[in-house]
């Protein structure tokens, strides 16, 4: 039996600064909480970060992805666990509060749905560029427009709609992904008839030819591709049994995307060299290789729904971070209020104004928006997983200590959560010293402080007025 923290437990009698009971509904299942998070993981990092990661590693960002890969089993795990305990719309956010503070909690949750709100616009910005290039009709600012307008509809829908919407949208991408490793293992096999095989020739001529900074500069475009899995644990307060679902999802989440993640770049990197046009699109660049007519096309197509999916699915993740930190008292009043349908219909609008900002921006500044936007995101993932990982450690020991029983125990504990934090620091000292990342990851470190002053601040100025109140009214 699982029980509702703090912050989502109804009362007989709520105190003045505690927010009004209000709860989202239950009504995700299971088979649409495992595919939401292929969906949130297989978007804009996989389909267009992939060639970026291969132009700046060459091969060698096989490395870089078998790295971040271990690193976001360990964190799933601890997710897992943390999220059947205490399912709850502000996940990690909350999980940081419970062992960190109020002040690291709320940090974590604001720095998470930045992220996400950013992310949202690069993915819609991405599938308007790839329809584009397939039908150069509507201007991509107009493309990505329209979608934004489309997700935050069926973000508002309710969230049975939305799992249903994104449970085929997840299908759709992972049996063309299918297919994909299907193709280019003909291509490699020299299975193909009238086809060259490339073999592992291109892989062996020059494996790393960066060096370890072009590791070091892959990595942070692999953690962003990762980035995104970690819904699995906000969704499972809208879901019948969280304990068993999120269980599931977490054991076949990773296994799926090491999957084709790992197969698929495998592929990309042994049919496209460093340099090659291809690898703008790198999918299509691997099938117009094949000789395949038609499928360079369809693939790109594919691309962009795989896109839209991870928009989806982010909104859905921003959102219910917003209404969870207003809920706590770490964001303003009228993010939480919901719908009758459990819809947090202001914390969804509020999550999409930067993604309707940067279709303006678009227009402005055609074809200099997307780039800019996925250097602002990939470190503050690391973030996010240290501060996962840290606080299953300390609220595990604690349930140990306490005799409270788990549903769902991570193995190899601590073992594991600890290796977890010690390959994340070594990703962060190869980061610092890589001229390529260390920029981005200073920024995030500014970036983390203000938002940790900024809620410090709240923090006090709420205990003011607590405190003022209280001598206003006098003793009771």
């Amino acid at each position: 039996m699982t029980t509702k923290s703090a912050a989502e437990r109804p009362t007989s009698k709520q105190p003045a600064n505690k927010r009004p009971a209000a709860h989202l509904g239950h009504s995700l299942r299971p088979r649409q909480l495992t595919m939401m998070g292929l969906g949130s993981a297989i978007g804009a990092g996989l389909f267009l970060g992939s060639g970026a990661g291969v132009q700046l590693a060459g091969p060698a960002v096989l490395i870089s992805y078998l790295v971040a890969g271990t690193l976001i089993i360990v964190v799933m795990w601890a997710l897992g666990e943390m999220a059947a305990a205490h399912p709850n719309s502000g996940a990690f956010s909350v999980y940081t509060e419970r062992a960190l503070g109020k002040t690291a909690g709320a940090a974590v949750g604001w720095l998470w749905w930045l992220q996400l709100v950013v992310v949202i616009a690069a993915e819609a910005l991405g599938a308007a560029a790839l329809l584009f290039s397939v039908w150069p009709v509507i201007p991509v600012w107009a493309l990505a427009l329209a979608f934004m307008v489309l997700f935050t509809a069926i973000n508002l829908a309710g969230v049975k709609n939305f799992g249903e919407f994104e449970f085929w949208f997840a299908i759709l991408k992972v049996t063309a992904i299918v297919l994909f490793l299907a193709i280019g293992a003909a291509l490699l096999l020299g299975l193909l008839p009238d086809v060259p095989s490339p073999g592992l020739s291109v892989i062996g001529a020059d494996f790393a030819p960066a060096g370890l900074g072009g590791i070091a500069a892959a990595l942070f475009v692999v953690i962003f591709a990762f980035g995104g899995t970690e819904i699995v644990s906000v969704a499972a307060a809208e879901t019948e049994d969280p304990a068993h679902s999120v269980g599931g999802a977490i054991r076949t989440v990773v296994w799926r995307i090491l999957v084709f993640y790992i197969g698929s770049v495998l592929v990309i990197a042994a049919v496209l060299p460093v340099g090659s046009p291809g690898l703008q699109s790198p999918f299509a660049g691997v099938l117009d290789a094949a000789r395949i007519p038609g499928a360079g096309t369809a693939i790109t197509l594919v691309a962009a729904v795989a896109l839209l999916s991870a928009l989806n699915a982010n909104l859905y993740g921003a959102s219910r971070m917003a209404y969870s930190l207003s809920q706590r008292g770490e964001a303003p009043y009228f993010l939480s209020k919901l719908t009758p349908a459990g819809v947090p219909v202001p914390a969804v609008l509020v999550s999409v104004a930067f993604g309707f900002a940067a279709t303006v921006l678009e227009l402005i500044f055609p074809e200099q928006i997307l780039p800019a936007l996925f250097q602002l995101v990939g470190s503050t993932c690391l973030v996010v997983w240290g501060s996962a990982l840290a606080s299953q450690l300390i609220l595990r020991r604690r349930a140990d200590r306490d005799g409270t029983e788990l549903p769902l125990r991570m193995k190899g504990f601590p073992a594991l959560t600890i290796f977890g934090l010690i390959l994340l620091a070594l990703i962060l000292a190869v980061g610092f010293w890589a001229e390529a990342s260390r920029i981005q990851l200073f920024s995030t470190l500014v970036l983390i402080a203000a938002i940790a002053a900024a809620c410090r601040i709240g923090t006090k100025i709420k205990l003011g007025r607590r405190v003022s109140e209280t001598a206003h009214r006098g003793p009771d």
